[in-house]
């Protein structure tokens, strides 16, 4: 099968049946595309879900658009961007036509209602995951935890969280560097 046409299945699929945004894609894509298909490692698909984070965008097609174009240049890029997105365009163009019919139903209220806690799963595992990946540890778990609270309650911008952890990756590299070649 051609490659182009196999991502974009892969991610159309993934796009039919995830609920909850982009966290909750993120176990399916890297199960299609990291575990099943073997087309990138663990460690890029790290530092693909890095730069997805912190581009601009939604999360789920920035994704895709890293890995397509990690897969097969620009056009991969399209393709998986393609497939990411289509699924949500027509779900939520057909959900626009229809809602007002059946928003006040109480059948639909509760089944929303239900679906609430499995997203709030599907978020969590792919954190527990990229802690693990990610080597977290007792010594170094105070860095997630102070970043999410500084953004919670104190409302610190994200994108201050990102220079400045960036930042302190560099200083330690350079700190560990120095200390290795010694």
């Amino acid at each position: 099968m051609n490659i182009y046409w196999e991502a974009f299945l892969s991610c159309f699929k993934i796009g039919c049946f995830t609920i909850g945004g982009g966290y909750a894609m993120i176990p399916l894509i890297e199960e299609e595309f990291v575990e099943r298909k073997k087309w990138i490692s663990k460690n890029d698909f790290i530092d693909i879900l890095a730069l997805a984070q912190s581009a601009p965008g939604i999360l789920a097609i920035n994704v895709a658009i890293f890995i397509g174009y990690r897969l097969k240049g620009i056009r991969g890029s399209i393709t998986t961007a393609l497939g990411t997105a289509l699924p949500s365009f027509v779900i939520i163009l057909t959900i626009a036509l229809f809602f007002q019919n059946f928003k006040d139903n109480a059948i639909i209220q509760h089944v929303f209602k239900g679906i609430r806690p499995a997203v709030v799963a599907l978020i969590a595992v792919p954190v527990f995951k990229m802690a693990k990946t990610a080597k977290i540890t007792y010594r170094n778990i105070f860095i997630p935890i102070v970043s999410a609270l500084l953004i919670w309650l104190f409302g610190v911008s994200p994108i201050w969280i990102i220079i400045l952890a960036g930042l302190g990756g560099f200083i330690y590299g350079r700190i560990t560097n120095k200390t290795e070649n010694r």
